[in-house]
């Protein structure tokens, strides 16, 4: 019988339109504006009086507290808020309230309900410019990694000095030189002359202080531009991997200036966990454990990052640090412990290699090194106002996180145990995995992303979906009368599906986004259009109704194939060359033309079907 579906068609159709409707839902329920709170290290936890302590001291201060509670794995705390503009001076509040143990950061929370939740139905991430992310502008501390190439340097000179039996006096580092001092002219002449000709990266000048011949190495300013180039690309290149270790869609890291970066976060959640790893300096240190006998001045102790253990000394010396490790992963070993599974380069291997093979039965220590920030508080006046300022300052902490008897010589992998859980053995594998910082970082600059282009843009361009709907339906109505009405009824489930198919990839929405659905809206009528025209002609031409709806089908179903392939393949252009905005316009453009053909060829004929088929009908409303 013509145009008659079997029944796995229309329950096909109405199984699509119900998960349409399902994953398209959440869209309906705005992000709540809201600060999240977390330990700044995973061992630390926020407890429900922290949060309770934050809302009331919000309270106080006359900012209105929607709701506010731990988060649903118990490793933060959220408080909602009713404002938007709210939400830096609440984040003020609690950062001086709870001090720098804490990282307190901007949010955007969920509003979906819990059941389209648990059928992980979630709303579309919005682009920057539809006020979806969060914005942090990262200041490189400069000093810092002039500082640690100064260290470096200075361990070299002084490990040639020893080697070629120079007896020299190690003194403060002053205005950013490094000092060494001889008995005699003699001495310091053959030590200039050797420095000289192998480092070729200092100014050297010499002078006479309290009978000693003081040798001063600083570094040259073509050398000191190329360490601040190498480390804001570093720091760069770091963030960079960083973020992609978050999966976030669609970042942007940039840099900006001389030493700052800009991260440009869309649809993050967990905002407090991106701040806390992203300015996170986090490196290691391989020494060995000093033997009884070792002089003090080659050794140094350091503390465990588990309390109650004594401190252990260690040799001065270092074996490798972070910067050798190419990869790391955790894991458990044989009793169920959270490790680090360590692989080295080549370079890093061997050197790994010619100090445990010496040394076995010997403990080797791990020592983590972090950057941790800190707050203080200053008197500045701002605008004629006396306000307290917040400065951002850096406080480092070397302590031990493993220390074991190394019981073979290791090579380029190997593990790190001691660790005192998953949540820290993963995100000490993450930061090594993506890089370690070349300098310290502090967030000179945080909030949240406002519409770019205007809350009034914004709201056009929304406008203008409605008036695209209306005014298509319009035309096809006046044109083709009541089939007119079932292209009406199909485009409004093509946007359903649309929405609904992007909510459920995750795909992110950005203003031009909104444009390619207005003009898939426009393009999802032309297949109903050479539909109903063929079916027209085919009545002109003298068919019986249901003939001429069947024809009208089968021989548009090709001229639409065609028509919507070439534009499919546009979009697929689009999308692996542009970046950005274009990416956006791309995927909405592709993905409604798919559901433009399956609303136009199935969806639109399982109405006809329905409502035609096997049904006597002399003339159509067409």
């Amino acid at each position: 019988m013509l145009n008659k579906y079997p029944l796995w068609k229309y329950i096909l159709i109405l199984a699509v339109l119900a998960i349409g409707l399902v994953y398209s839902a959440p869209n309906l329920f705005p992000d709540d504006p809201a600060i999240q709170v977390s330990g700044a290290s995973t061992a630390l936890k926020i407890e429900q009086a922290d949060v309770e302590r934050i809302s009331q001291a919000l309270s106080e201060a006359r900012i209105a507290v929607k709701e506010s509670g731990l988060s649903e794995d118990g490793k933060s705390g959220l408080v909602r808020l009713t404002r938007l503009e709210d939400q830096l001076p609440a984040k003020d509040i609690a950062r001086r309230l709870l001090g720098d143990d804490y990282v307190v950061a901007l949010n955007l929370a969920p509003t979906t309900p819990q059941w389209l939740r648990n059928l992980s139905a979630a709303p579309m991430k919005l682009g920057l410019d539809l006020s979806g992310g969060v914005h942090f502008l990262l200041e490189v501390d400069m000093e810092k990694a002039l500082d640690a190439r100064r260290k470096v340097y200075e361990g070299e000179v002084k490990s040639l000095l020893r080697k070629e039996r120079l007896r020299y006096r190690s003194l403060p580092q002053a205005g950013g030189a490094i000092q060494l001092g001889f008995s005699d002219t003699q001495t310091l002449e053959k030590a200039q002359g050797l420095i000289r000709k192998e480092f070729q990266d200092f100014d050297l000048t010499s002078s006479e202080r309290n009978g000693l011949q003081v040798l001063r190495l600083e570094l040259t300013q073509a050398k000191l531009a190329e360490i601040r180039e190498y480390s804001i690309k570093q720091n760069l290149t770091t963030v960079r991997n960083r973020v992609n270790e978050l999966g976030v869609a669609e970042p942007l890291v940039q840099r900006q200036g001389a030493n700052r970066i800009v991260v440009e976060l869309p649809g993050v959640q967990d905002t407090a966990e991106a701040k806390r790893i992203l300015g996170k300096t986090a490196n290691l240190e391989f020494r060995l454990a000093a033997t009884p006998d070792a002089p003090r001045a080659t050794t140094e102790s350091f503390e465990f990052r588990e309390p109650g253990r004594p401190p252990v000394p260690l040799e001065r010396s270092l074996i490798i640090t972070g910067d050798q490790v190419t990869d790391a992963q955790a894991s458990f070993d044989e009793n169920g412990r959270p490790q680090v599974n360590i692989r080295l380069d080549g370079h890093g291997g061997e050197l790994m290699n010619r100090a445990t093979r010496n040394n076995v039965g010997r403990s080797m220590a791990v020592i983590f090194i972090e950057q941790k920030p800190l707050t203080r508080y200053v008197k500045q006046v701002v605008d004629g106002v006396e306000k307290e300022v917040a400065v951002p300052a850096f406080k480092e902490e070397k302590k031990i996180i493993s220390l074991a008897t190394i019981q073979s010589p290791l090579g380029s992998q190997f593990r790190i145990t001691g660790l005192t859980g998953q949540g820290e053995s993963s995100e000490l594998a993450l930061l090594l995995r993506a890089g370690g910082l070349a300098a310290p970082m502090y967030f000179a600059e945080e909030r949240t992303i406002g519409p770019s282009l205007g809350a009034e843009n914004i709201a056009k361009g929304i406008e203008s979906t409605w008036w695209a709907m209306v005014f298509v339906s319009v035309f096809i109505l006046l044109i083709y009368k009541f089939f007119g009405l079932l292209a009406t009824i199909a485009l409004a489930f093509n946007l359903v599906l649309l929405v609904g198919l992007m909510s459920v990839i995750g795909a992110t929405l950005t203003l031009p986004g909104i444009a390619g659905i207005v003009l898939t809206l426009g393009m999802a009528v032309d297949a109903n259009v050479l539909i109903y025209s063929r079916i027209r002609e085919e009545l002109r031409n003298g068919l019986p109704v249901q003939r001429a709806i069947h024809e009208g089908f089968d021989r548009a179903y090709t001229a639409i194939i065609d028509s919507n392939l070439t534009t499919l393949l546009v979009g697929g252009i689009l999308f692996a060359l542009g970046t950005g905005p274009i990416k956006g316009f791309a995927v909405t453009l592709s993905l409604g033309i798919l559901t433009s053909m399956f609303t136009a060829i199935m969806f639109t004929r399982g109405m006809v079907n329905l409502i035609f088929g096997g049904r006597n009908f002399k003339k159509l409303w067409i």
